[in-house]
């Protein structure tokens, strides 16, 4: 394993936990994620695959297996597994293979990946449970696979839509996600307490 690859939750204290979650790009999935009570960190990078060390481009080619994802450390006392993964399956849509709107391609799909049986557990409960609810048309094909190494992406890419808010990637697709977002999780928000 080289220095940038993260196996794990190294620098996580004993009151936090990790969870590692795609939906398609990550640049929309950071700023999502980062605006969580509870949340204490938020790192794209790539996960699933079977390169060592790979490139964005690489990913990008679909020829090293990985996910595009968000490696988000938090603290189960404000926001615990399960409830991210609520949040999680409502930022997407889950039902699309290898897909999130015009974004294509296997580095884009729904994927979540587990650091514990325990994060087993509650994905698969999860998506019983939103497939009882049967609230989107066709099936959850998110995979639930075990979680070995995490890469996180070049520094360009981190707090991209924070850093690029007016890039028309940032300004068509993620500044209306974000929005939509938090006015859906308002009362999950960063400082939503001390907004009553």
């Amino acid at each position: 394993m080289t220095d940038n690859a993260l196996r794990g939750a190294s620098d996580v204290s004993a009151t936090e936990e990790t969870a590692t979650l795609g939906g398609g790009c990550f640049w929309c999935l950071e700023p999502l994620f980062t605006s969580l009570r509870g949340v204490k960190s938020v790192l794209p990078g790539y996960a699933g695959g079977h390169v060592a060390n790979p490139t964005y481009r690489q990913v990008c080619d679909g020829r090293t297996g990985h996910a595009e994802v968000a490696q988000v450390v938090f603290d189960p006392r404000e926001l615990s597994y399960r409830e991210l993964l609520e949040i999680f399956f409502a930022s997407h849509d889950p039902t699309t293979l290898n897909r999130q709107g015009a974004d294509v391609g296997e580095q884009y799909r729904s994927i979540i990946l587990y650091h514990s049986p325990e994060q087993k557990a509650t994905a698969e409960a999860v998506i019983r449970d939103l497939t009882a609810q049967k609230l989107w048309p066709r099936p959850i094909v998110t995979q639930i696979e075990p979680f070995t190494v995490f890469y996180p992406a070049e520094d360009y890419h981190q707090r991209y839509f924070e850093r690029n808010p007016e890039a028309p990637y940032c300004s068509i697709v993620i500044a209306p996600k974000v929005a939509k977002f938090r006015k859906q999780f308002a009362s999950r928000l960063k400082g939503a307490e001390a907004a009553r």
